[in-house]
């Protein structure tokens, strides 16, 4: 895993190679271990690296290939690289290196953008054809790795993250007023290839963009799962068991240790447990608590330990205090590529913090409530005709109507139309998701899972020079877990057919334990410092002169702010706060 970015010129003009050197800086977390430049005319590319796969030098990026005239960046891993490599070693290609990066190189010149379907993994990375000057950008079918795009007349510029372009100059940093009714509607998620900054859009998950010489491009999605029953299962528990120890398999790929991220959860503690299984000694795991606040508890360590003890692990239990947490509030702002509101990325920036002082690679439960419904909006979408289902599904996931939005942003921000509804109408409506449940499901794995928990695990993990692999987010698992009945994942007050899978090897305890959350009471219940920094952000003079909220609604959530809440129970005085302090970080 690393940091990428580049320029591309359109037309004779070169590429500006100083402009992606001064990216480079701003991805040095993402890849503390080596960086490169490379230039060919119109086309400048840069690589920060994070050495997992093949340690040596030959791994080093950009990576060229002069004999099949090709150069490569990537960020990610292809877990099925050997069998690839093993494939294209028996149509004549000859290899330098051990990497997985050479692999998408050759697999490029043998199958054309193609390729991408045949890697298991995650991914985002540029190609460039010497001779004919085009360049291809891809990414992964679950969006878990990132890819911002800057375009302008005469070039386009990408990143692994949006502060790297902004670094690089020329941005257009206005705010987006579409991206802002999303951020404060659709639960602070801006779906691709939206960002807040109108400057700057993301090249959506399961994509290649193939652009030409003289800047003309074409854009296509190639791979999305089906939500209709097409597949038929005698039992569906040990279906979903035997992908999961599949992708819990592929994912220890690795020439350094790997550890997990181990919440005391059902999807980590299962993690854990088929690594055992698979006879792994000495496995690592961590877990993160916070002190109380507001009455809330700040950890869950009663079943992580639970899930340590049982598979004997070398765990780490990780206790933050006040002394920690409030330092660690601005800089996880400062690590996100967009505003997120979840309390959730403090905790992961602070327990990646410490994990990436024991290990390189850590594999995380993320994606298991998107597409096995262990979410509480699921339920209530059962049952409920599929041309009610928008009005449904707005009224357990929107954080407010439009009529509230309006009456909360100053009237420069607002637009006219409900466009966070219209969005999700437009998703529902296509085929291929056969029951309200599945048309939300398909609509949160798609977007919501990609710009929010994955994006949230991505940007704290790397703040650290930290892997994270996402087992749950294998396609093959989230194919199969998209086909299954959706009475089957709402069973047993959620992901029942991921319990099922679970009996007999997670401890019945943390099986039937009552659904838990990352708990972060500090900023659940804003209170002391952390409601000073919030009122300062809130009352500074960028604050001010952007005046997106209504004066009268920034004081009434001040006078009273932890009982305002959205519709799924986020605060929503630090909705505003985030998004102020982000912008404030990454652009004033």
């Amino acid at each position: 895993m690393c940091g990428i970015a580049g320029e591309i010129r359109y037309g004779d003009r070169p590429a500006d190679a100083e402009a992606v050197r001064r990216m480079l800086p701003c991805l040095a977390s993402r890849g503390p271990d080596g960086h490169g430049l490379w230039t060919h005319g119109r086309v400048a590319l840069g690589h920060r690296r994070l050495k997992i796969i093949d340690l040596s030098e030959a791994g080093a990026q950009p990576m060229t290939d002069d004999r099949l005239g090709l150069t490569v960046v990537f960020n990610g891993c292809v877990y099925n690289y050997r069998e690839l490599r093993t494939e294209l070693e028996k149509e004549g290609y000859a290899f330098f290196s051990g990497s997985d990066t050479e692999v998408i190189l050759k697999a490029y010149h043998r199958w054309g953008a193609d390729c991408v379907t045949r890697f298991l993994g995650m991914f985002a990375f540029a190609v460039v054809e010497h001779d004919s000057g085009t360049v291809t950008l891809a990414r992964d079918r679950l969006g878990i790795k990132p890819l911002y795009l800057a375009e302008s007349p005469g070039r386009l510029r990408f990143a692994s993250t949006l502060p790297a372009l902004l670094a690089a100059g020329g941005v257009d940093t206005t705010l987006d007023r579409v991206a802002l009714q999303h951020y404060m509607t659709f639960h602070s998620v801006v779906p691709a290839p939206r960002t807040i900054l109108a400057g700057v859009r993301k090249l959506p998950p399961a994509t290649i963009r193939v652009i030409r010489a003289d800047g003309t491009s074409t854009e296509r999605v190639y791979w999305e799962a089906s939500f209709e029953r097409t597949l038929e299962r005698a039992d569906w528990a040990a279906a979903v068991r035997d992908k999961l120890r599949q992708a819990v398999e592929r994912r220890m790929v690795a020439d350094v240790p790997v550890g997990v991220l181990l919440s005391g959860g059902i999807d980590s503690s299962l993690i854990v447990a088929l690594l055992a299984e698979r006879g792994q000694a000495g496995l690592t795991t961590f877990s993160i608590g916070f002190e109380a606040a507001g009455g809330e508890s700040g950890d869950e360590f009663e079943y992580s330990d639970i899930v340590a003890k049982h598979f004997q692990t070398t765990h780490h239990q990780i206790r933050i205090g006040h002394e920690r947490f409030l330092p660690a509030v601005e800089r996880t702002v400062g690590a996100m590529s967009e505003p997120m509101v979840s309390h959730d990325c403090i905790a992961f920036n602070l327990l990646s913090e410490d994990v990436a002082k024991h290990v390189k690679v850590v594999q995380s439960g993320q994606g298991a409530d998107e597409i096995f419904a262990g979410y509480s909006w699921y339920p209530p979408l059962a049952g409920v005709p599929r041309e009610q289902a928008v009005e449904a599904y707005a009224k357990e996931f929107f954080d407010r109507t439009h009529a509230e939005l309006s009456r909360q942003l100053n009237p420069a921000w607002t637009v006219g139309e409900d466009l966070a509804r219209e969005f999700v109408a437009e998703s529902f409506g296509r085929p291929g998701a056969t029951t309200a449940v599945d048309a939300a499901l398909r609509l949160d794995s798609q977007v919501m899972l990609v710009d929010d928990p994955v994006k949230r695990v991505d940007n704290m993990t790397m703040a650290w020079g930290l892997e994270a692999r996402v087992p749950f987010l294998d396609h093959e698992l989230v194919e199969l877990a998209a086909a299954c009945p959706p009475e089957l994942k709402l069973a047993h007050d959620g992901k029942g057919v991921l319990k099922e899978a679970a009996r007999g090897l997670v401890p019945d305890a943390v099986i039937d334990r009552p659904k838990g959350y990352f708990p972060v009471p500090g900023i659940r219940h804003l209170e002391g410092p952390v409601l000073d920094m919030v009122r300062d952000a809130l009352h500074a003079p960028a604050a001010r002169e952007r005046a997106l909220f209504r004066p009268e609604y920034v004081s009434a959530l001040l006078a009273d702010p932890n009982t305002p809440r959205t519709t799924l129970g986020a605060n929503q005085l630090w909705q505003l706060a985030l998004l102020e302090m982000w912008l404030q970080t990454v652009l004033d």
